[in-house]
């Protein structure tokens, strides 16, 4: 049960630090535009069209459902 709560763990900061770090670039490219890099050029670009590719209404439905968690995890 330990090796499980540490692997929890180990995955969810896994998953914090690639978020953001996709989150870091995205601002570059935001402050920057097209003269920050082809790299972040090219993560800004495979962001955008997930999120054209993703309907709306999914859209919505995940962000109610990660306010929901968030607040759930702050009572805790």
């Amino acid at each position: 049960m330990i090796f499980l709560e540490k692997a929890i763990r180990f995955l969810r900061a896994f998953v914090e630090l690639g978020f953001l770090t996709v989150l870091s670039i995205v601002l570059i490219y935001l402050i920057l535009g097209q003269g920050s890099g082809v790299f972040v050029t090219s993560v800004a670009d495979n962001v955008i069209k997930f999120s054209n590719a993703v309907p709306t209404s999914s859209l919505v439905g995940m962000a109610i459902v990660l306010a929901l968690v968030y607040f759930i995890m702050k009572r805790k």
